[in-house]
């Protein structure tokens, strides 16, 4: 079990409410900080001085910097490229689900607009990315 913090990147203060009572629901004992915009996203990810997350839980439609440059950036740093992110997204734009895939996003959900059809999508999210997937070490030695 992975017992890390999960990282949520939401600008919406309705959705990140929604996104914490699901947890909860599930009863998630992973910490949830939020990130309410893709630049504070990237200042919590890259302060050397913070944990890295357990999990990223990524919106696509963020102020200053938006998911996909938030995506970019982890992707090109060799000590975050590994971090799971999980684009939860509103967006029914098949190229959003076609460009967050091309740039890393280990799986992508649309949020269901029904909270107990969200609740199961986050309860079902929870149970693989921190129960049962193993992740890659952060740091993988070179081959030889």
């Amino acid at each position: 079990m992975n017992n890390g913090h999960i990282l949520l990147v939401e600008d919406n203060p309705d959705d990140v409410k929604l996104t914490i009572q699901a947890f909860r629901k599930q009863n998630v004992a992973n910490p949830v900080k939020v990130a309410i915009d893709g630049q504070q996203a990237l200042d919590c990810l890259f302060d050397e001085g913070e944990k890295l997350p357990a999990l990223v839980l990524l919106d696509l439609k963020l102020p200053k910097a938006s998911g996909f440059d938030v995506l970019k950036r982890l992707r090109a740093d060799p000590v975050r490229k590994r971090l799971p992110v999980v684009i939860l997204t509103s967006s029914t734009e098949e190229s959003a689900l076609a460009e967050s895939y091309a740039l890393g996003a280990n799986s992508f959900i649309r949020k269901p607009v029904n909270f107990d059809q969200f609740s199961d999508a986050v309860r079902k999210l929870g149970q693989y990315w921190l129960l049962l997937n193993e992740p890659p070490p952060l740091s993988v030695p070179a081959a030889t």
